[in-house]
């Protein structure tokens, strides 16, 4: 079943940057929730070089109508030249949580 909403996966060079970028981002309403993930390490391909850092994820909960905005806002406030921005479907859940991710994104 499609409710329409997503989970969006972003990774933060620190606890700090992640704790502004997800306040920002259910202050204007562009995330119902967003868990903050301390300590996740990251090994990754940059510039020809394999690369290896700590990062907190945020786990954000919106709706699809909401990604283009939130995507805007996440690049706007990212210090990474390239953040990591990936949106997953839910296609599954509790009913009245999903109802309360829509209603606070709207």
């Amino acid at each position: 079943m499609d409710y329409g909403l997503i989970v969006v996966l972003v990774t933060c060079p620190s606890q700090r940057s992640a704790k502004q970028l997800a306040t920002a981002l259910v202050s204007t309403r562009l995330a119902a929730c967003v868990n903050v993930l301390p300590r996740a390490q990251s090994i990754f391909r940059w510039k020809g070089k394999v690369e290896r850092a700590s990062e907190s994820l945020l786990i954000i909960k919106t709706s699809a109508r909401r990604f283009p905005a939130l995507m805007r806002a996440v690049r706007a406030h990212h210090p990474y030249e390239i953040p990591e921005i990936i949106a997953l479907p839910i296609v599954k859940g509790f009913r009245p949580y999903l109802a309360w991710v829509r209603n606070s994104v709207s």
